[in-house]
Order: C-alpha cells, then structure tokens, then sequence
C-alpha cells in the first residue's frame, strides 16, 4: 500500500470551506477509484488553521491516477484560492510482514 499524510495551511475564513472541498474529493475518490483505500481529513488540534490529508492507495500508480484525475484538480481548483500547500510530511509504501 502507497501512503502519504500532507498538510495545508486554510485561511481562517474559508477552514469551512476547505473540510467541505476535502471531504468530497475523499467521498468521489473512494466511490470512483479503484486504487483509493482510504482518506482522511484530520485538523490540527493546536492551530486551527492547518488541516492534514491521510491516504492511502493500492499502490504508487493508483495515486499517480488520482493525481491525474478530476476529483484532485478539482480540489486544487478550489482550494489553491485560500489554502498554502501540500507540505509533505511523509510518503511511502507500507512495510508487510
């Protein structure tokens, strides 16, 4: 499995509006990408300005289809108006046993 956690920092009058753009490339993601396992939308419990993005993938090139499919240019579209980022925190594959 490909992972990764990224954040943004929201201006603080659009935070709203970032959760509800978040939320729905997770729900059309989930719903219409095979490779997409899952995604979460995670605020800061310091800062209420900065939110994190968890997914997860069946592999890298399921995420290379995402990042190349509407539902992520979309939530770019919108959110790239109010919200710095992504930051990476950390990508990788997951380490079976």
């Amino acid at each position: 499995m490909y992972q990764f956690l990224v954040s943004f920092k929201v201006q603080p009058d659009h935070r709203d509006d970032f959760v509800r753009a978040a939320r729905k490339t997770a729900q059309d993601s989930l719903a219409n990408e095979p490779g997409s396992q899952r995604f979460e939308v995670i605020a800061d419990e310091q800062n209420p300005d900065v939110f994190y993005l968890n997914e997860v993938y069946a592999d890298a090139a399921a995420f290379d289809k995402h990042a190349n499919g509407p539902y992520f240019g979309a939530f770019f579209a919108e959110a790239g108006q109010y919200a710095e980022g992504p930051t990476w925190l950390m990508r990788g594959n997951l380490v079976s046993s």
